[in-house]
């Protein structure tokens, strides 16, 4: 029993981005032996793929991640806005946290790295069509650490009017009594505020407070 070819209209239709024509001429010939998988275009920049794909219209993308000018990305990020049916799988030999990341947050729906198998790219490229996500393990891990553990965002400690008084005249060489004496407090009282902007700073001692809060802007640079 013999089957019909498949239509034109049940192809999986492909462009294939990358700034290196053997990876592409590698690709197409991988890909167009397989019956339900066609390559419509191929694009060498991000530039070339955002024209491609208003040109081609693909089901599905592969996407190199780092190229001259735009990039994987950005090129993501703009076809995405006006084609937004379209669906983009990141094939690169980066699996850094940032470059994922970036992917993904431009919509990338599927990330896989250049030592993929032919079984494991031609699989992905379907599941893509089908609206899935593909992702290789080592990069999924990564992301579902990103989603348990986030990173903490980044804030500047506030310090009281006192507490950057102390710490500029320790900047200057200055002893706990001889603050006291200038601010007009107990030496007692010194050593609290010091205590205070070194829990605020996470720091343990007065080399480091004054270093940390220099380096956040906390504190002004020091004059002998």
């Amino acid at each position: 029993m013999t089957h019909a070819p498949r239509t034109e209209a049940a192809m999986i239709r492909i462009l294939l981005v990358d700034d290196h024509p053997v990876v592409r001429d590698g690709l197409r010939g991988m890909l167009e032996s397989e019956p339900d998988l066609a390559v419509v275009g191929e694009a060498g920049s991000g530039e070339e793929a955002v024209a491609a794909a208003h040109t081609h219209h693909p089901d599905v993308i592969l996407m190199d991640l780092r190229m001259p000018g735009l990039d994987g990305p950005g090129a993501t990020d703009r076809i995405l806005a006006a084609l937004p049916q379209t669906r983009v799988v990141v094939l690169t030999t980066y699996d850094t946290d940032a470059d994922i990341l970036r992917a993904v947050e431009a919509g990338a729906c599927g990330y896989l790295l250049k030592d993929a198998t032919r079984t494991d790219l031609t699989a992905a490229i379907r599941a893509a069509a089908r609206g899935e996500t593909v992702l290789t393990p080592s990069v999924a891990g990564r992301l579902v650490e990103q989603v348990r553990n986030p990173p903490r965002p980044a804030t500047t400690p506030i310090l009281s009017a006192r507490e950057v008084q102390v710490l500029s005249l320790v900047a200057t060489g200055r002893t706990n009594a001889d603050i006291g004496r200038i601010l007009h407090i107990t030496e007692a009282t010194v050593k609290t505020h010091l205590l205070r902007a070194f829990n605020k700073l996470d720091v343990s001692d007065r080399t480091a407070a004054v270093t940390t809060a220099m380096a956040l802007g906390v504190l002004p640079p020091a004059h002998p």
